[in-house]
């Protein structure tokens, strides 16, 4: 029987690495060694970004709701707890592109709000 030999997926694996370290400063677009190392890092990076985008982009939201409460005479805590007495099931992030785009708006949701705290 024939020897298999390996050349062929393992051109194709550093191929894979090195179109992934295209950009790369120096040797670590150039040299498989180090390009895996940096393609695993930013890898990482990526994944740990993904999910830091999450909390960032609902940092921003809340921030931005409270703001707006604030300028409405409440503050943020209140205004969500009266949402949701009133039934309101609106996410933060459309609260906040309201809060933004649509003072008018987001003053009558305010008004929801108080109305269904003094039930």
């Amino acid at each position: 029987m024939a020897r298999i030999k390996g050349a062929m997926m393992t051109r194709k694996r550093r191929k894979k690495v090195l179109k992934l370290a295209k950009g790369y400063f120096g040797a670590k677009h150039r040299l498989f060694k180090t390009a895996k190392e940096a393609v695993m890092k930013s890898g990482n990076y990526a994944y740990i970004g993904r999910r830091l985008k999450k909390r960032d982009f609902r940092r921003l939201w809340i921030t931005r709701i409270s703001a707006a409460a604030k300028l409405n005479g409440m503050n943020y805590s209140t205004f969500m707890n009266g949402l949701k007495k009133a039934g309101v099931e609106m996410n933060r992030k459309m609260l906040a592109d309201l809060a933004v785009n649509d003072a008018n708006g987001f003053a009558t949701l305010v008004a929801t709000a108080k109305k269904a705290l003094e039930k």
